[in-house]
C-alpha cells in the first residue's frame, strides 16, 4: 500500500494544510499604531472635526479596538499630545535656549512633523488641552528669559524678549514646515537671524 501524498489522508481525502500563524501585535505596538494613526487624524482636521470612526479607519481598526487602549476621544488626544511632548523633550533638552536649541527643534518637527503641529498649532486652541501648552510655553519663557539675561539688561525689555522668542522660534519651525521644509542646512542659521533681530531689538537704544 502506497503512503499517502502530503496533506493527504489514508482515505485519500485531501486535508487542508495548516494556515501560518498570524503574528499577533503587542499591546505595546498596537498602542503605538493608534497613536500614530490619531496624531495623523488630528492633524488633518483638529479635535473637534475628528471622531473615533476616522482614527480607527486611519489605524484599519474597529472603534472597539480603540477602547481597549483608549477610553474616550479626549483620552486618545491627551495621549497623542502627551508622546509628542515627551519625544520633544527627548529632543531638545530643557536647560538652554541657543543656536543648538533651533537645530533641536527642528530636528524635532522634522521627525513628527504632524506631533508637533498638533502640540503648538492646534491644542493651543482646544480648551480642554490648553493647560498642557501653558506648561510648555511657562517653561520655555523661563528658560528664555534666565539665557537671554546674559546678553539683554534686566527690565521691561527683557521681559519682552523672553515672552516673544520662544513662541516666535516655534511659529517660525511650523511656518518653515508648511513651505516645504527648505533648504534644511541652512533653516537654522536663518531662524537664529531672525530671533537675533528680536534680541538686537530689545537692547538699550544707543
Amino acid at each position: 500500500m502506497s503512503k499517502p501524498e502530503a496533506g493527504e489522508s489514508h482515505h485519500g481525502a485531501v486535508e487542508a494544510m495548516p494556515a501560518q500563524p498570524v503574528r499577533r501585535m503587542r499591546r505595546a505596538e498596537r498602542r503605538e499604531q493608534i497613536l500614530d494613526s490619531a496624531t495623523r487624524a488630528f492633524a488633518r482636521a483638529g479635535y473637534a472635526a475628528t471622531g473615533l470612526d476616522d482614527i480607527a479607519t486611519e489605524a484599519e481598526l474597529t472603534r472597539a479596538m480603540l477602547y481597549r487602549h483608549f477610553e474616550s476621544k479626549a483620552d486618545l488626544y491627551r495621549a497623542v499630545l502627551d508622546r509628542a511632548c515627551t519625544r520633544l523633550a527627548e529632543a531638545t533638552g530643557a536647560d538652554d535656549f541657543d543656536e543648538s536649541a533651533i537645530s533641536a527643534l527642528l530636528r524635532a518637527a522634522t521627525a513628527d512633523p504632524d506631533g508637533f503641529r498638533l502640540l503648538f498649532r492646534y491644542a493651543a486652541r482646544e480648551p480642554d488641552f490648553r493647560d498642557l501648552i501653558d506648561s510648555i510655553t511657562a517653561a520655555s519663557r523661563e528658560v528664555g528669559r534666565r539665557n537671554l539675561a546674559r546678553v539683554i539688561p534686566e527690565g521691561p525689555w527683557l521681559d519682552w524678549a523672553a515672552n516673544l522668542i520662544p513662541g516666535f522660534t516655534l511659529e517660525a519651525v511650523i511656518a518653515w514646515l508648511d513651505a516645504g521644509r527648505p533648504d534644511p542646512d541652512q533653516a537654522a542659521d536663518r531662524i537664529a537671524a531672525a530671533v537675533h533681530g528680536v534680541m538686537a531689538a530689545a537692547q538699550p537704544a544707543p
